[in-house]
């Protein structure tokens, strides 16, 4: 078994984490969604949660291949709405949620500006905001056009949160909500760890749209001020990078 201790000031850390891996459990085993692997919760409290031990091991081209492939599929599935019903948490900060019907008003209200808002430093919090705010209308209405449908994503989907055994891959430490697909691949490419293999066998299955490289850097926006409200100035110069891309290549 593995047991893992709350380490946040929320209560209700693993229990949202809980919650995040039995829906994309459910989701997998509806759907029968090939390869992805959910850990058991053999239990969850307030202080800790214990789950099924993933004895991991190193990635090779197959494994990367059936990572690819099922997320595709899982990401094939269309949810009826942006959002989710309960508030959960990226990293040690809140996540938080909600119903809409419209993906570009999720993302710049619920993800962005919910980051920038937690920024203490004001002067900080100006240099960062008020260019989202200024495009605001813009952003919505461009991220809308650009958005298929719903998708259940992992939401924290960098090279950690993924496991290997002889299995294939397992998926761990979620921040799930529904929302556009390619949040999850623009943040497999902001730490690198993904290889190509992986990269070819999702756009076989489920090809990348054409905004892909113009929607990434929108979205890890929201990584990088999230990285940068839990550790620090270390992330604020790609914060500062993202926003320039923002205002004078975007659009």
């Amino acid at each position: 078994m593995f047991h893992k201790s709350n380490s946040s000031q929320f209560n209700d850390h693993l229990v949202q984490e809980a919650k995040g891996l039995e829906l994309l459990r459910e989701t997998i085993q509806k759907h029968q969604v090939p390869y992805l692997g959910i850990p058991n919760i053999e239990s969850v409290t307030d202080e800790q949660l214990v789950l099924q031990k993933v004895n991991g091991s190193s990635w090779n081209p197959q494994l990367m291949k059936q990572l690819g492939e099922g997320l595709a599929h899982l990401h094939k599935i269309k949810a009826p709405h942006y959002g989710l019903d309960e508030d959960n948490y990226i990293g040690l900060n809140p996540q938080v949620n909600g119903h809409f019907d419209h993906w570009g008003k999720f993302f710049v209200e619920q993800r962005l500006l919910y980051q920038t808002n937690l920024i203490k430093d004001q002067k900080v919090k100006r240099m960062l905001e008020e260019p989202i705010l200024e495009r605001k209308d813009i952003l919505e209405t461009w991220l809308n056009r650009h958005c298929i449908h719903a998708s259940l994503v992992h939401g924290d989907l960098w090279s950690g949160n993924v496991l290997f055994d002889d299995q294939g891959p397992w998926l761990i430490d979620p921040a799930v909500y529904y929302g556009d697909r390619e949040v999850d691949l623009a943040m497999t490419e902001m730490f690198g760890g993904f290889s190509e293999s992986f990269y070819d066998r999702y756009d076989s299955v489920y090809p990348r749209t054409n905004a892909y490289p113009q929607k990434k850097v929108i979205y890890n926006l929201y990584h990088y001020l999230n990285h940068y409200n839990l550790f620090g100035g270390a992330y604020l110069q790609s914060c500062r990078n993202l926003i320039d891309q923002i205002q004078h290549h975007l659009y």
